[in-house]
């Protein structure tokens, strides 16, 4: 069988190496691509005659999938799974992903914005900098604020449990309501009543259908202006501009964003890039040592979980 690592994994060459050697000495034809490409003819050439092909975060489109006769399963080095042509689908090849790799790293960067937002770090930065002094510069404590927590999942879960060891009042909004969420005083409520009652809302939603626009300029406007919005989930579920416009006429108070409709670089024509009182990052969410790691592993054990004819971490969006 052949199968393929299409782009880097952030690790060691030595550590793909180890990694897979088992496969390698049953047998199986595996080959490594350390650079990334975008480009559908270079992934066509890289997927041909493939059984398998690895993918990290880089979408895999259908133009890609459709000349990949022999491909049967796609192993996503990534939580989503949304840069994954739809032919997949279609086609009915199994999709696995790494679930969990980046919860706690997704998670403590959405405490580091909030902390950065709410005690105005960039600000006292610059103020240090330029030799100026505290005046101006009162920051906000997490704790007795309410957190509106849009996505009870691995990852919002976590970030719920954080927030309440600082000691903020956490509600939620999710397709499903989590009797563990419950159990920890989290209430449930609908999503304009979370939007309008938070003091700090964050993201925690896949990028789907029904998901897309969900923070709309609608649920925008019912914020409090003194509330902060984190966005470490999907670009796509936020309305940017309309964020864009709430930031700078003053109608809320901050936002930390790590992702957006299109991967980085973020062209200029993005509204998000001349907003006020944000923080921005190149959608580094995932992005940890620890992480890396433990989404290597994983892949790794999808593969030969696949291989024994058990497959792990199978999606069936």
């Amino acid at each position: 069988m052949k199968i393929a690592l299409l782009e880097p994994l952030g690790v060691s060459r030595e550590l793909i190496d180890f990694l897979s050697a088992p496969i390698r000495s049953a047998g199986h034809e595996f080959v490594y691509y350390d650079q990334k490409t975008t480009d559908p003819e270079e992934l066509k050439k890289r997927s041909e005659g493939c059984e398998v092909v690895m993918i990290a975060n880089n979408p895999y489109p259908d133009s890609v999938i459709e000349a990949c006769g022999a491909l049967k399963m796609i192993n996503v080095a990534f939580t989503g799974i949304d840069h994954v042509g739809q032919e997949a689908r279609r086609r009915n090849l199994m999709i696995c992903n790494a679930a969990n790799y980046s919860t706690q790293t997704v998670a403590e960067l959405v405490i580091g914005m909030t902390i950065a937002l709410c005690r105005k770090l960039a600000e006292c930065d610059d103020r240090v900098r330029t030799r100026g002094t505290a005046a101006g510069l009162a920051g906000r404590e997490i704790g007795g604020r309410v957190v509106g927590v849009v996505g009870t999942g691995r990852i919002g879960m976590l970030v719920a449990k954080l927030f309440l060891a600082f000691g903020a009042k956490v509600i939620a909004s999710s397709r499903t309501e989590r009797e563990e969420a419950k159990a920890l005083g989290i209430e449930y409520v609908p999503l304009a009543e979370l939007m309008a009652r938070s003091d700090i809302v964050t993201l925690h939603t896949p990028n789907t259908p029904e998901t897309r626009g969900l923070i709309s300029r609608e649920m925008i406007a019912l914020m409090q202006p003194r509330a902060i919005l984190i966005n470490c989930a999907r670009g796509p579920i936020l309305d940017g501009a309309a964020l864009a416009e709430a930031l700078n006429e003053d109608r809320i108070a901050g936002a930390g964003i790590d992702v957006y409709d299109a991967e980085p670089p973020i062209p200029d024509s993005e509204p998000l890039l001349h907003a006020k009182n944000t923080v921005l990052t190149p959608h580094v969410g995932f992005l940890s040592e620890e992480s890396m790691l433990r989404r290597a592993h994983i892949v790794f054990e999808n593969l030969q979980a696949y291989l024994d004819g058990h497959p792990i971490n199978v999606c069936t969006c």
